[in-house]
């Protein structure tokens, strides 16, 4: 192994940057030439690319967003495009190619995998889905910052009496909204895996405002509902101000958390390890506080449990009632 390239790909998150300086530096600490590529696959296909050294991840470890930039590619799920970069990559004489990004990342690496390149993929991705990982690169920040966001909001309520509704991020997944409901002390958590009834959310609004409860949080996954819609919906039919705020990509931006930069370190040097002892097609994940490295056919394989236990929790000790039709 003498020269690797990566890239970040996909939607960016905080601790991108982290693993992009572990990686680096590993490498760089193994005698192997690194070079990194802007604007992931995307960038990949246009030759995008420049060799770095030592110095170029000094300071930016605490800084969000990615220093590499990073682009969602629909061509690259193409053949034509895969032996495009397949290709790109051996001109260079690149040995392996290091992806850091969510499944549809973790895809692209494996198709490049099957067309003979070596690759490893970092998981890095606000809404915590991956399979083959117990945590991605991103979620504890985007967790965090929904947190600081819900205390505001909870403030203004209480002070007009009214409920509020605040929709984050999770289109397939409400791995955000149930940490921070259960975290915040939301009263309703709304997740896509879990149906849910609005008239048993307005009829328990109703009552709890009997009993002399005057502001609620409504914490929604942008896959259950749209918070602008459920908030108009529950104002109409409740008579109460219910008001809506959508958090949308401020949980994207910001410095990483102690978490996430220590994921992105470690998961970071684990797949430079990986590939420098000789394995390829693989996934450098976290598991049982430790790194775990899992083939990608592995990690297909597996299915992701929805937190249940979890979410019946949170409905347990918010509005102390359940929300299903």
């Amino acid at each position: 192994m003498k020269r690797i390239a990566f890239l970040t790909s996909g939607g960016d998150s905080p601790g991108m940057n982290a693993a992009i300086r572990s990686i680096l530096r590993s490498a760089a600490s193994r005698g192997i030439e690194t070079w990194g590529v802007f604007r992931g696959y995307e960038g990949l296909l246009a030759g995008d690319m420049i060799r770095l050294g030592w110095r170029d991840a000094g300071g930016i470890v605490h800084h969000g967003g990615t220093v590499l930039k990073t682009a969602r590619c629909p061509a690259f799920r193409e053949k034509a495009a895969q032996e495009r970069a397949a290709a790109l990559l051996r001109e260079k004489e690149i040995d392996a190619l290091i992806v850091i990004g969510g499944d549809g990342s973790m895809a692209g690496a494996a198709a490049l995998e099957a067309l003979g390149t070596a690759t490893a993929t970092v998981p890095a991705t606000i809404d915590n889905d991956m399979c083959g990982t117990e945590e991605t690169i991103g979620y504890d920040t985007a967790v965090n910052t929904v947190l600081e966001a819900v205390a505001r909001i909870r403030d203004t309520a209480a002070s007009h009496d009214r409920a509020a509704v605040v929709e984050v991020m999770g289109r397939h997944a409400g791995h955000i909204a149930l940490a921070a409901g259960l975290a915040g002390g939301a009263e309703f958590t709304l997740v896509p895996e879990v149906p849910f009834s609005k008239e048993t959310i307005a009829a328990a609004l109703t009552d709890m405002q009997k009993e002399g409860r005057t502001n609620s949080i409504i914490i929604c996954a942008e896959g259950a509902a749209d918070g602008q819609a459920l908030a108009r919906w529950l104002r109409d039919a409740t008579g109460i101000d219910v008001c809506a705020t959508i958090l949308g990509y401020i949980q994207r931006g910001g410095a990483p958390t102690a978490r996430d930069a220590l994921l992105g370190a470690v998961l970071g040097a684990a797949a430079v390890d990986g590939l420098a002892e000789g394995r390829r097609g693989f996934l450098a994940g976290f598991r049982n506080s430790r790194t775990h490295i899992i083939s990608y056919e592995e990690a297909f394989r597996e299915t992701r449990e929805f937190y249940q236990a979890g979410y019946d929790l949170a409905m347990r000790i918010g509005a102390g009632r359940s929300v299903h039709p």
